[in-house]
C-alpha cells in the first residue's frame, strides 16, 4: 500500500508548480510499480485536504501569457490524469476541506471517504475562472445535473450532501476515519490487481465507445483475462473452494 500526503499543512495544503510536478512523478512512479503497490491512499497532512491553487502561484499567473498559462494548466490536466488513470485502485481520505483543485484530486480518486465536517467547493466562477481542468473527473462522479448546480454557484458544499451527489463513498467521524479507509484497503486486497486495473481501464474507455465498439472491445479483455495467470488462479481457487495466492488477510 502507498500513501500519499499533501504537506503544506500552514496554507492547507494548496497547490503549485513545485506541488503538481511532484505529484505527477509519483503517479508515474507508482504505475510502474502497480505489480508492487495495491492500494493507494491520498490524504493532506493537518486540518484540511487541499485548498486549491496556492494564492502565490495564482499571483504570478496575473502577468502570464496565454502559452505561460496553457503550460501551467496543463501541468494541472496532467496531474489529474495520471492520478485518475492509475492501474491501481485509489482511495481518498478526506480529512477536511476540499476546494477548487482539491475537489479535482477527490473526484479522480476511485474511493472517495470523508470525515462529516469536511466541507467542498468549485468557487472558481467566484474568481471569474472555471474549474476546467478537473471537470472531466467532477462530471463523470455527479453527473451533469448536479455539476450545473455546483459549477455555476461556487458555493461550499457539506459532507452530507456530497455523499448525496456521489462525490463521496462514505463520511464518518473524524475519529474513525483510518478505520474506514483501512475496511476500504481490506476489500480491495481481496481481488485480483490484474482484475482491478482493467476495471479501471473499463470505466475510462467504455463510456465513450459506441456499443458497436464496446462490443469487440469488452468479449477481448475478458478473454485475455480468462487466459491469464491471474485468471487462471482465481478460477481454480473458486472451484477449489480456497482462497487465491494473490488475497491478504490484514
Amino acid at each position: 500500500m502507498a500513501r500519499i500526503n499533501l504537506d503544506r499543512p500552514d496554507i492547507h495544503n494548496a497547490f503549485n508548480d513545485v506541488m503538481l510536478a511532484e505529484l505527477i512523478e509519483v503517479f508515474k512512479n507508482l504505475k510502474e510499480r502497480r505489480g508492487e503497490i495495491r492500494v493507494v491512499v491520498l490524504t493532506g497532512n493537518g486540518k484540511s485536504f487541499c485548498a486549491g491553487a496556492d494564492l502565490n502561484w495564482m499571483r504570478k499567473m496575473i502577468d502570464y501569457s496565454y502559452e505561460e498559462n496553457l503550460e501551467d494548466s496543463y501541468q494541472v490536466s496532467e496531474c489529474m490524469y495520471r492520478l485518475y488513470s492509475l492501474p491501481i485502485p485509489t482511495i481518498a481520505r478526506v480529512n477536511g476541506a476540499a476546494i477548487g483543485g482539491g475537489m479535482g484530486l477527490v473526484s479522480a480518486c476511485d474511493i472517495v471517504v470523508a470525515q462529516k465536517e469536511a466541507v467542498f467547493s468549485l468557487s472558481e466562477v467566484k474568481l471569474g475562472l472555471v474549474p476546467a481542468c478537473i471537470s472531466p473527473y467532477v462530471i463523470r462522479r455527479a453527473g451533469e445535473a448536479k455539476c450545473r448546480e455546483f459549477f455555476l454557484s461556487g458555493e461550499r458544499i457539506s459532507a452530507q450532501k456530497a455523499l448525496s451527489a456521489g462525490l463521496v463513498n462514505e463520511i464518518v467521524a473524524l475519529s474513525e476515519l483510518d478505520e474506514a479507509v483501512e475496511r476500504w484497503i481490506k476489500r480491495f486486497l481481496k481481488n485480483g490487481p490484474q482484475a482491478l486495473a482493467v476495471c479501471k481501464e473499463l470505466l475510462e474507455k467504455v463510456p465513450g465507445m459506441t456499443l458497436y465498439e464496446a462490443k469487440d472491445f469488452t468479449a477481448a479483455d475478458i478473454a485475455k483475462l480468462r487466459i491469464s495467470e491471474e485468471g487462471q488462479e482465481g478460477m481454480k481457487a473458486f472451484l477449489e473452494k480456497r482462497k487465491p495466492r494473490w488475497w491478504i488477510d490484514q
